[in-house]
């Protein structure tokens, strides 16, 4: 207790406060450029928080991290282009409560709320269950990392119930999509044609600006109106009413815990855990029908879940010395530069640094919470902007963002491709979000598959045998027939009453 209270007198004072505010704001103005990212972030001020003293550095750098994973759903709300991966579902219900509703400052409102209590939650859960969180870790093998990825394709027949079959055809494009590149196992190329810019397989990034912002962008040319759909940014309230309160906190507290331990798996991240926590929302709320039209349940579920790797995501970094995500990985080597080395020994030999962490991550979303309620109005702003000038804009960022992430001017090109082809897609009324599912999980299922059947020599049986993997498989497979169970279940009782 006393090592805390140390390390709580050491962050409050005014000047590591202050650094820590300049390092939430650099975040948030960073995960709100699209393409940029919180490791473009670390990586950027890195040096600058290494001239810092003592501790400082790494304060800012942790106000970064969480600033960033915030960021990202602001445009993801107000132009439908999320600034980060981690954001891509709050596109689904925040876009359309700031512009079908009207209600910008509302959605904004709702999603600093539950990143704050997200990240607040998983930084208490780190001081306080930190060795045991990264124990259960430690359990997950390659079996368990593909049973976790099956059960989150299996989300893609919740995120596209207005068309299951699409649904399941945008998720297989992305599985295919995954495979190009090298085999991470055999080391062959596949689907290159012989091309040494796709050995690299597809980049996240491009492939999400494309899906998201370039082919909104074309659609808004198509459409050709002056103001598009666009909120109309009448502010009357910013901070979420009391009703708001009620009905977003169960979400809210459930995805913060699935954030926290999904943040504490090595090898996953935000992006994961906020299509999870929306996906159990739909499943758990009474009318699942209406996700998708600007409900606050959506909203909050994925931004409480993605914020809450803060703390999840350094539970295995500080006890175990493993990165739990990119993100993660950058603070490892800022924290090495420092003279820190994470690890088991680390909370009887550091004891202060580690209660500085905790304490520096707890205010850093405190910090968050200031900067983004007192900014909301002027991101709501952005709302008001007519499409014939907000276009070109997004055109740019796309561009930008695209650009920066590598250096590599083919990546401009890739996006502009996968842009276009996303276009025609949705003009077929194909869902976005199952494509970039798949591409984000189908990577982490071929090579964990791989892997498993490797150490049972060919055997599935190790998928069944594993009981974290049985129970994760069987979740998938309840999950993947839910759309169809669910009405017969309803048929029933229904039955019975006629009877």
């Amino acid at each position: 207790m006393e090592a805390l209270m140390t390390a709580l007198a050491y962050v409050l004072q005014p000047y590591h406060i202050g650094v820590i505010f300049f390092g939430t704001l650099i975040g948030i103005l960073v995960g709100a450029m699209p393409g940029l990212s919180s490791i473009m972030g670390l990586s950027i001020m890195m040096p600058l928080t290494l001239s810092l003293e003592g501790n400082a550095g790494i304060l800012m750098l942790l106000g970064i991290f969480c600033g960033a994973i915030y960021g990202g759903s602001i445009t993801a709300i107000l132009i439908k282009t999320p600034g980060t991966a981690n954001s891509a579902a709050t596109v689904l219900d925040g876009y359309p409560m700031a512009t079908k509703l009207g209600q910008p400052g509302r959605a904004i409102g709702i999603s600093t709320m539950a990143s704050t209590f997200g990240g607040l939650f998983s930084a208490v859960m780190l001081l306080w269950t930190a060795p045991l969180l990264s124990k259960f870790a430690l359990k997950f093998g390659a079996a368990e990392y593909f049973a976790l990825a099956m059960f989150g394709l299996s989300m893609v027949t919740s995120i596209s119930s207005k068309n299951v079959v699409k649904g399941l055809i945008g998720a297989v494009i992305g599985l295919l999509l995954s495979t190009i590149g090298i085999n991470s196992l055999t080391g062959a190329p596949r689907f290159t044609f012989g091309s040494v810019y796709l050995m690299g397989g597809i980049a996240m990034v491009p492939t999400l600006i494309a899906l998201y912002a370039f082919s909104q962008g074309l659609s808004n040319i198509e459409d050709g109106k002056k103001g598009g759909e666009k909120s109309s940014a009448k502010l009357e309230r910013i901070l979420p009413t009391w009703a708001d309160v009620k009905t977003t906190f169960p979400t809210i507290l459930r995805s913060s815990i699935i954030g926290t331990v999904i943040g504490a798996i090595p090898g996953t991240g935000g992006d994961i855990a906020s299509w999870v926590g929306y996906n159990e929302a739909k499943r758990w709320s009474k009318h699942p029908e209406k996700f998708g039209e600007g409900v606050p349940e959506g909203i909050a579920a994925p931004e409480a879940a993605n914020n809450a790797i803060s703390g999840g995501a350094l539970i295995p970094l500080l006890t175990l010395g493993i990165p739990g995500d990119a993100g993660t990985a950058v603070m490892l080597s800022a924290l090495m530069m420092q003279g820190v080395v994470p690890g088991p020994t680390l909370f009887t030999d550091q004891t202060g640094m580690v209660y500085t962490i905790i304490a520096g991550l707890f205010f850093a979303n405190v910090a968050m919470c200031i900067l983004g309620y007192g900014a909301i109005r002027g991101f709501a702003r952005i709302g008001n902007v007519p499409n014939t000038y907000l276009t070109p804009i997004v055109f740019v960022f796309c561009v930008v963002g695209t650009y920066a992430l590598n250096n590599n001017i083919l990546d401009i090109f890739m996006m502009m491709i996968f842009g276009a082809v996303a276009f025609f897609l949705i003009k077929c009324d194909f869902p976005m979000p199952p494509i970039i599912l798949g591409l984000i999980l189908g990577n982490l299922a071929e090579k964990n598959l791989q892997r498993a059947l490797v150490i049972s020599d060919g055997s599935i049986s190790i998928f069944f045998t594993r009981p974290i993997s049985l129970v994760l498989i069987i979740i998938s497979v309840i999950s993947l027939l839910w759309p169809v169970l669910h009405p017969l279940l309803k048929k029933k009782p229904a039955k019975k009453a006629a009877n």
